[in-house]
């Protein structure tokens, strides 16, 4: 794999011989990763993993048109014929009038900000071996555990590097550490899964196995002998391990892609109030150790926190350079590039702000109603905004988490859900896409 120094002089070289060849413009985008795995399962090693990979991705204008090919072989005489592909395979494109690189003078120059997202260390395949057995049994140890899908240590480094012809040029790397459990509770036909997992750019920041595996033991413990429910209209709460999820779907309606196709659900939102007031969502892409943070986009603009959601308000779109122009507006840093195709979208830290109220609050004055801890499946329209998701978690019965239940749906509206959402104070940064417990009210929990 190579430095963030030496990827960018391949891809200056690259750019160099596109641009000979009669590009217009053009730019490069460089990754590399290496990772390490060891997976067991019984107090046995089942598998040690090792992958290491690097690509290139070129693309280049010729006027409106364009076209991009990659290479993994990052030879000076690969990149040289793919960029000659690749300005070959432009000639003959059909024409795009939103195409094109960013606007020069929206380019972040540097220095970069400090984002502390790659601790350098190397964990050897033994520690990681010790890690997964520590976290397998310490999950077996749970009383009511009966056997188990195995546990896994792992531990990467990546390396990312654009650079285009009108004078952008970044990289940075990051490193990466994890630790899972998956576990099995009950015998028979009654017998319950459930996991646990953890991850960090920091070695020093990641849970402890034993922290992770104990409780994945007692989530596979808890659903044991879950009820059936009667279908009906009832507040459903989302677990943080779940609730994330609903702010996938959001960012998925605010894409440029989706709003220049008309087709998302709140196309015509913008400035409405979508959230109860009070209610925020921020994109923090430079949040020290965060697991998505970046000091520039996909595209060479500056990165910087953004409310896309203010005291329940849509504040904008995330938008790319193509999808900005088509719209008549500006991109919004939220570029996001791979090496096979052109630029979309993607959040980074993604959040929803905590409320006031704490968790056993939230749900003291429910009567009856869900917990959900599982998500099965997608049934999400982004069209429509339908939501129908299968489910598992735990039955609310007079402001109390009672019994496990399973084979639920649940069902609504991604608009009306939104607007009849409380969040709870508990929110914890500990994934890419983080919100604290969330309660909707009058969504249909469709049983047995």
């Amino acid at each position: 794999m190579l430095d963030p120094n030496a990827a960018l002089d391949r891809l200056d070289h690259a750019i160099a011989r596109a641009k000979a060849l009669g590009a217009d413009a053009a730019d490069g985008v460089y990754f590399g990763d290496m990772s390490s795995s060891v997976h067991v399962r019984l107090g046995e090693l089942e598998d040690i993993g090792r992958s290491e990979a690097e690509e290139i991705g070129i693309r280049v204008f010729i006027g409106q048109r364009s076209a991009n090919v990659s290479s993994s072989d990052l030879s000076a005489a690969a990149l040289a014929a793919a960029a000659e592909r690749a300005v070959a395979m432009a000639r003959e494109a059909p024409e795009d009038r939103y195409a094109g690189l960013a606007p020069a003078e929206r380019l972040t120059k540097g220095p970069w900000p400090t984002l502390d997202i790659d601790d350098g260390t190397d964990i050897p395949v033994e520690a990681l071996r010790a890690r997964a057995l520590a976290a397998e049994d310490a999950a077996r140890a749970v009383e009511g555990v009966s056997n188990s899908q195995g546990a896994s240590a792992s531990t990467g480094r990546a390396v990312y590097a654009l650079a285009t012809s009108h004078g952008f040029a970044g990289a940075y790397s990051g490193s990466s550490y994890g630790v899972s459990a998956s576990i099995i509770a009950g015998s028979g036909d009654a017998m319950q899964r459930d996991y646990a997992y953890h991850s960090a750019r920091h070695d020093a920041d990641l849970e402890t196995p034993e922290t992770v595996g104990r409780l994945a033991g007692e989530r596979a413990v808890s659903r044991l002998s879950p009820a059936k429910l009667a279908t009906g209209a009832m507040p459903v709460v989302f677990d943080p391990r779940v609730a994330g999820s609903l702010l996938g779907h959001f960012a998925g309606a605010i894409s440029g892609s989706a709003i220049t196709r008309g087709t998302s659900f709140l196309k015509d939102s913008l400035g409405q109030e979508i959230f109860p007031r009070g209610l925020s969502i921020v994109d923090d892409p430079l949040r020290v150790r965060g697991l998505r943070s970046r000091p520039f986009d996909g595209e060479g603009l500056p990165t910087s926190r953004t409310r896309l959601v203010d005291s329940g308000r849509l504040t904008g779109w995330l938008l790319d350079s193509a999808s900005a122009r088509q719209l008549g507006s500006s991109p919004s840093g939220h570029a996001s590039r791979g090496v096979s195709g052109p630029p979309g979208v993607s959040t980074s830290n993604l959040s929803m702000e905590a409320g006031t109220l704490s968790r056993s609050a939230l749900i003291a004055d429910i009567r009856r109603g869900v917990l959900v801890t599982e998500l099965i499946g997608q049934g999400v329209n982004v069209v429509t905004g339908d939501y129908s998701r299968g489910a598992a978690g735990f039955l609310i019965e007079d402001g109390e988490i009672t019994g496990a239940v399973a084979e639920i749906t649940v069902a609504g509206n991604l608009k009306s859900m939104f607007l009849n959402l409380t969040p709870a104070d508990d929110l914890v940064f500990r994934y890419a896409v983080n919100a604290p417990t969330l309660r909707i009210e009058g969504m249909t929990v469709a049983g047995a």
